[in-house]
């Protein structure tokens, strides 16, 4: 390789695309790639087995593609003798060994890195030039001066802004359909007949390099969470074109009224698994959007399963980006409803005797992966209504999902799941009883829980922490009007009913492991 270097292009592991704004003016005769696979990033947070693999897999793909238009790349493998198990140890490396004149990188996806980047370049006094990344249909600017003059920052309004400014599902100044929203007619179960016949998920056998990386990752990253048995994920461009294709053609029509319900052993259901590739920019955020468009143009997809999945993407993925990068460094640390509760063991295991619990928990080590429901209202409400630490929530979720990247999986867990923030992000905390669990799913019918009984043996602990959840912070809920009639409904329980359920709430908050709900080992 030529030196001195022209510009040392950064390519991290979420930027896996020829057309990042750091390649644009890329020249291969004066100028060459940096990529890095490095133990920190496994490390920092316990990254599971599915979630280190898919990352290091997609990185390696991108590299032999790199490396096949014959485009210089100084690439690190995590294993080599000579890695220093840090980004900064390995660009500081590089950057002594290439001298190069300018550092490029589109921007990153997380706080931690870019100040260690920003670090290295300035310790070297070497020009960084920080571009905007393009995979998104806004800027972080447009977000700030969207909420600049706003008291109150909600998703709805953002969302609408960015349709008007884009055209998506839009007719002469109109939303498609007359609606802006369709959550109402996105809220279904599956009633007792359950799902039916669900289509197969789009899963890629491994190949030689991710057989190779799961080698490295079972020797490596043995003590950490989940399993490979079942890796499939795409970590191609061409596999993640073909799994959006399959989610356009199978999975969308029956996506929207489903949505929210869940079904014990269904890991799958109708949603479309193409965030892990979106946020590793295999996909462009506009092909996905612009594929259910056509999905809708053609009659072969309902308005209402086309805008909720629309929202997901042009609504909630470039809200949580604004509120990460323009409320960063502090917002990690948010903790207005002062939970210092420890995260249970069982989240690491899924060993517990609480069926949609088990359920959530059990796909998420086996697949990396739950959908947003059993995010929000399964694993993220037990933690809310128990009081666990949130920064010990984000850091499982930043952990076991592969689809976690900080920017987007920091405001979902503080702001949304946990309202760590006090309703920067979500208008009221999203807190219900196991009734919401039954009605949204079955696995209320097979648990020795019972959803309506908050007192007792058989008492569910979602309903017990749920009442007393409102009673212990009735005084800041009271001042959300959204909370008044859950507020109102806690009013009508007897003084010896609150005292009861405060007693059995704090005997599982006080287990620690919450051993007392953990299985036998034979069971």
């Amino acid at each position: 390789m030529k030196t001195p270097v022209r510009n040392l292009v950064l390519i991290l592991g979420d930027q896996l695309n020829d057309d990042a704004t750091a390649l644009s003016d890329f020249d291969p005769q004066q100028d060459a790639i940096w990529m890095a696979e490095v133990d920190e990033e496994s490390t920092h947070v316990k990254s599971s087995k599915q979630r280190s693999t898919v990352f290091l897999s997609a990185m390696r793909h991108f590299a032999a593609h790199l490396r096949s238009q014959d485009w210089p790349l100084v690439y690190r493998e995590l294993d080599d003798p000579h890695n220093s198990g840090s980004l900064g140890g390995e660009l500081a490396h590089t950057i002594e060994s290439l001298r190069p004149q300018q550092l490029v990188m589109t921007a990153p996806g997380d706080w931690r890195v870019l100040q260690q980047l920003r670090a290295v370049a300035r310790e070297h006094d070497v020009p960084l030039d920080i571009r905007d990344d393009t995979h998104f249909f806004s800027t972080v600017r447009d977000f700030a001066q969207h909420t600049a003059q706003r008291k109150q920052w909600r998703l709805e309004f953002f969302y609408r802004e960015l349709r008007h400014k884009t055209g998506i599902l839009m007719e002469n100044g109109q939303p498609v359909g007359g609606r802006w929203n369709f959550d109402a007619d996105n809220r279904a179960s599956f009633g007792k007949q359950g799902p039916g016949l669900v289509p197969a998920p789009t899963r890629f056998e491994p190949d030689e390099i991710t057989q190779a990386v799961m080698r490295l990752v079972q020797d490596r990253l043995a003590d950490h969470p989940g399993r490979l048995d079942s890796f499939g994920w795409p970590v191609t461009r061409a596999q993640a074109l073909e799994a959006l294709a399959a989610f356009i053609t199978q999975r969308l029509p029956s996506f929207g009224r489903h949505q929210d319900a869940m079904w014990e052993g269904q890991a799958w259901l109708y949603h479309s698994h193409l965030s892990c590739a979106l946020n590793l920019k295999l996909l462009n955020p506009r092909e996905v959007v612009q594929a259910a468009q056509e999905a809708l143009a053609q009659g072969h997809a309902p308005v209402e399963a086309v805008e909720g999945f629309v929202r997901q993407i042009l609504g909630w993925r470039e809200y949580v980006r604004g509120i990460y990068w323009t409320q960063m460094p502090g917002y990690q640390q948010h903790n207005v409803m002062q939970a210092t509760t420890a995260l249970p063991g069982f989240y690491w295991t899924g060993d517990t005797e609480m069926a949609c619990l088990r359920d959530a928990i059990g796909q998420t080590l086996e697949h990396g992966y739950a959908h947003h429901i059993q995010r929000l209202m399964v694993t993220g409400l037990y933690a809310l209504l128990l009081g666990v630490a949130p920064q010990e929530v984000h850091e499982w979720y930043l952990a076991v999902y592969v689809d976690a990247v900080e920017w987007v999986e920091l405001p979902n867990t503080l702001g949304m799941s946990q309202f760590a923030d006090g309703g920067l992000m979500a208008s009221k905390p999203y807190v219900a009883s196991g009734k919401y669990i039954d009605r949204m799913s079955n696995h209320c019918q097979g648990c020795r829980f019972k959803p309506a009984e908050s007192t007792g043996p058989q008492a569910c602990p979602f309903t017990t922490l749920y009442w007393h959840y409102l009673d212990r912070h009735a005084d800041v809920l009271a001042k959300n009007p959204r909370m008044l009639m859950q507020l109102k409904n806690l009013n009508r329980l007897s003084a010896e009913q609150r005292e009861a359920i405060g007693l059995q709430a704090q005997a599982l908050m006080g287990s620690g492991d919450n051993a007392s709900l953990a299985r036998e080992p034979h069971s």
